[in-house]
């Protein structure tokens, strides 16, 4: 490989801002902000709108769908066929 053709691949905080919960993994993103880790050591933080900690199919707050009764309105719209 190249050298200098890659982006830096470091350690990056990703932080829910409406949980305010955050995780840490590795990323090529850069922040010019930066957050204290538990472990002591000072990381990048990014700000994201959704993550697992708020995102309803995650959390288990996700309303379903109601898909049932499509025949029954097919019917109705366009009527029973009868065959013969």
């Amino acid at each position: 490989m190249k050298s200098g053709v890659h982006p830096d691949y470091r350690p990056v905080v990703f932080r829910d801002s409406s949980t305010g919960d955050a995780f840490r993994t590795r990323s090529t993103v850069t922040s010019d902000r930066t957050i204290e880790w538990p472990d002591g050591r000072h990381y990048p933080v990014i700000d994201v709108e959704t993550s697992s900690y708020s995102h309803p199919l995650w959390t288990g707050t996700a309303r379903p769908v109601e898909r049932g009764g499509q025949v029954e309105k097919f019917q109705r719209r366009y009527g029973a066929r009868s065959r013969g």
